[in-house]
C-alpha cells in the first residue's frame, strides 16, 4: 500500500510539472502584455483598455499558480487589498485600486523568476521519469522489432541484445528515482511562488484587522437582534400573561363577597395563566442558555437536543473537558441550528453528529442522508451559523450534492477549561 500511494504520489507530481512547465511558458507573454499595457498607458483610450487587460491576465495567472499549488497541498492565500466603493461601476477607480496594490506589483516581479524555476524543475522532474521509461521500455521494443534506431545507456550506448537486458534494471532504477524527486521538485517550486504571490506580514495584519472589524459587527448584529428577540418575547408572551394574572386577580377581589364561585373561577384562570406564563420564561431562558448545556455541557445538551429531533440522530463525541461558556453557547446553537435545518429540509431518514477536539480546534460534524441541494445563498440558517462562528475566529465548511448527502463542518480554534472527572 505504500509503494503504491508512493508511486501515485510521483505520477501526479509528474503530471503537475507538466502543467507547470507549460503554465511557466505563459509568464514571459504576459510580463510582455504588461510592460505594453505601461507604455501605452499615457494613450487615453487605448491605455486603459490594455491595461485592464494586463492587469487581469496578470491576476489570472497568478491565481492559477495558487490554486495549482493548493494541489500540492500548500495553500496561498490571495494577497489583495479589498476594492474601494463603486469599484465593480467605475472602471477607472477599479484599475487605479489594482495598480496601486503592491500584490499586484508582487505578482508581475513572481513572472520572470517563476518561469524560469518553473521551466528548470518542471523539466528535471518531467525528464528524469521518462529517460527512466524509455529504459523500461528499450528491452521489449529490441526484442519485438530487433533493432531499436536509437541508443540508450546513462554510462554507455546500447548496441546489441545483451546491453538492452541491462537497459531494464537501470531504467527501473532512474523511473523509481524520477518519481521519488519529483514530488520534491514540484514542492520546491511551490514554495518558491510562495515567497512572491502570499501575503506579506502587513497585508495578513490587515486582513486580521479587516476580519475582526466583520466579526466584530456581526457580533453587535446578533447581539442587538438577540436582545430585541428577548424584548418581543417577554412583551407578547410572558409579560402580557402577567397581565392578564393581575387583571383576573384584582376581578376576583371585587366578586369575592358577592359571588365566592365566580371569583374561584377567575383564580384558577389566574393560576393556569400564570403556569402558562413560567412555561414561557423557561423557554426564553432555553433561548438564551439552556441549563441542560450548564449541567451537562456540550456533549450532553447536543445528546438532549437529538433526542427531541423526528429523524434519528446518532451524536459521538470525544471531549475530554468543558468548553469555555461563550465558545460551548455558540456551537450548541450552531449544531441546534443546523439539525433544525436538517429536520425542515432534508428529508432524512438518519442523521449524525461528531464532536471532537483535536490540537487546539474543537471539529465538529453534522450529517444526514437527505436528499443535499442545501445552499446558503437560499436562506438565512447557514449564513448566521457563519456569522455567530466568525465571532469566535471559527469556521464552517458546507458538502451538499444533489441527492445527498449533506455534511456540514465546523471549525473553532478554543482550549479547554477543565479536565473531565
Amino acid at each position: 500500500m505504500k509503494s503504491q500511494a508512493w508511486s501515485r504520489a510521483g505520477v501526479t507530481a509528474v503530471v503537475d510539472s507538466l502543467l507547470t512547465v507549460l503554465l511557466a511558458m505563459l509568464n514571459i507573454p504576459v510580463l510582455v502584455l504588461w510592460v505594453i499595457g505601461l507604455l501605452f498607458s499615457p494613450v487615453p483610450v487605448l491605455g486603459m483598455a490594455l491595461l485592464t487587460v494586463a492587469t487581469v491576465v496578470v491576476r489570472w495567472r497568478a491565481g492559477r499558480e495558487r490554486v495549482h499549488a493548493g494541489r500540492v497541498g500548500v495553500l496561498i492565500r490571495q494577497p489583495y487589498s479589498p476594492p474601494p466603493a463603486n469599484a465593480e461601476i467605475d472602471s477607472r477607480r477599479r484599475l487605479t485600486w489594482i495598480i496601486t496594490d503592491p500584490a499586484t506589483w508582487r505578482d508581475v516581479s513572481w513572472l520572470l523568476p517563476g518561469a524560469l524555476v518553473g521551466l528548470v524543475l518542471g523539466l528535471i522532474a518531467v525528464a528524469i521519469p521518462l529517460y527512466g521509461l524509455c529504459g523500461v521500455l528499450l528491452l521489449p521494443l529490441w526484442l519485438f522489432l530487433g533493432d531499436v534506431p536509437f541508443g540508450y545507456g546513462l554510462f554507455w550506448p546500447i548496441t546489441n541484445t545483451a546491453e538492452a537486458w541491462l537497459a531494464l534494471p537501470q531504467g527501473l532504477v532512474v523511473l523509481a528515482a524520477g518519481l521519488a524527486v519529483a514530488p520534491l521538485l514540484r514542492t520546491t517550486d511551490v514554495l518558491f511562488a510562495r515567497l512572491f504571490l502570499a501575503p506579506t506580514a502587513a497585508a495578513e495584519l490587515r486582513f486580521r484587522v479587516q476580519h475582526l472589524t466583520t466579526t466584530r459587527a456581526d457580533a453587535i448584529d446578533a447581539q442587538a437582534a438577540e436582545l430585541r428577540r428577548i424584548e418581543r418575547d417577554l412583551h407578547d408572551g410572558a409579560q402580557a400573561r402577567l397581565v392578564s394574572v393581575g387583571m383576573t386577580i384584582g376581578l376576583a377581589e371585587r366578586l369575592v363577597r358577592r359571588d365566592p364561585t365566580a371569583a374561584l373561577q377567575l383564580l384558577a384562570e389566574a393560576r393556569e395563566s400564570s403556569t402558562a406564563a413560567l412555561v414561557e420564561l423557561r423557554h426564553l431562558v432555553r433561548g438564551i442558555h439552556p441549563p441542560v448545556l450548564a449541567e451537562r455541557g456540550l456533549e450532553g445538551a447536543v445528546r438532549a437536543l437529538a433526542m427531541s429531533l423526528p429523524v434519528r440522530t446518532a451524536v459521538t463525541s470525544e471531549l475530554p473537558g468543558r468548553l469555555d461558556t461563550p465558545v460551548e453557547s455558540a456551537i450548541y446553537f450552531a449544531v441546534a441550528e443546523a439539525l433544525a435545518n436538517m429536520s425542515r429540509h432534508s428529508r432524512a431518514r438518519t442523521a449524525w453528529v461528531t464532536i471532537r477536539h483535536d490540537q487546539g480546534v474543537l471539529l465538529v460534524g453534522i450529517g444526514d442522508d437527505g436528499v443535499g441541494g442545501a445552499d446558503p445563498e437560499r436562506g438565512t440558517g447557514l449564513t448566521g451559523i457563519t456569522r455567530r462562528l466568525g465571532a469566535f475566529d471559527g469556521t464552517m465548511a458546507l458538502s451538499s450534492p444533489r441527492g445527498g448527502p449533506t455534511v456540514v463542518t465546523m471549525e473553532v480554534p478554543c482550549v479547554l477549561s477543565s479536565p473531565r472527572i
